[in-house]
């Protein structure tokens, strides 16, 4: 495996370890989740998702709609970046491949893990529209990367709130965090040694904090590339 440049190799070297949890099992004993999750749906009080006849994919409510909303991000991205390591953008480098490469693994992780987590609770498979991306160009790889990226990091900042179960919300937040490392690596990309890792127009100057939308406008955002139609109106909202 060729060697990475300092920046990328910091941001996601560590990240092989979850970039190999590719069973459901592995992948709970790693994050320090309890069976909790593992049962996901199973308990009385959690709303189930379903997926209705035709092209309507119905997230559900309660906790098992946000993390039907975070799967379907994940869905997205994970088919993304295999699209990209299978076409390779004109001039890709054997650093910037190994990168994506990792970006891949770790989102196809994600995926896995929360369609088994969520069991029959989860929402069907979805298809992608990537008409408006070049996948020869660097630049459009790179620039809808950085889109989907820094959308998913706003994306589990804003559903964070909405989840009951502390069990799910640590969930989340090992996902984050892995999340803003790729906006970052991508960033970095981008704009090699700026602090564009980093910037004002995700972390806010004032508090320091990153971004956070509510779903309804990540779905607007993530909605041109889903082919299928999403339907969140049974999710929470605070």
């Amino acid at each position: 495996m060729p060697d990475l440049v300092p920046p990328m190799n910091s941001e996601l070297g560590f990240l092989d370890k979850l970039s190999r949890a590719t069973s459901r099992r592995t992948f709970l004993q790693w994050a320090g989740v309890t069976v909790g999750v593992a049962a996901i749906g199973c308990g009385k009080d959690d709303p189930t998702g379903h997926t209705p006849p035709g092209n309507d994919f119905d997230l559900g409510s309660g906790d098992v709609g946000v993390l039907n909303y975070a799967y379907a991000l994940e869905q997205l991205e994970a088919a993304f970046y295999i699209k990209v390591i299978a076409e390779k953008y004109n001039g890709m480098t054997p650093a910037e491949e190994t990168v994506l490469t990792d970006i891949r693994d770790h989102e196809v992780t994600h995926r896995d893990f929360l369609k088994a987590a969520l069991g029959s609770n989860a929402i069907g498979t979805l298809t992608f529209d990537f008409a408006s991306v070049t996948f020869s160009s660097r630049a459009s790889v790179l620039g809808t990367a950085k889109t989907f990226e820094d959308l998913g990091v706003s994306a589990y900042n804003g559903a964070g709130p909405l989840i009951v179960d502390a069990n799910y919300l640590l969930l989340a937040g090992k996902i984050v965090s892995v999340e803003a490392r790729h906006a970052s690596a991508i960033r970095d990309m981008l704009n090699p040694g700026s602090m564009d890792f980093a910037g004002d127009d995700v972390v806010a100057v004032s508090t320091g904090l990153d971004q956070a939308n509510m779903t309804s406008t990540v779905l607007a955002a993530a909605g041109g590339f889903i082919n299928e139609t999403i339907i969140a109106s049974s999710l929470p909202t605070s």
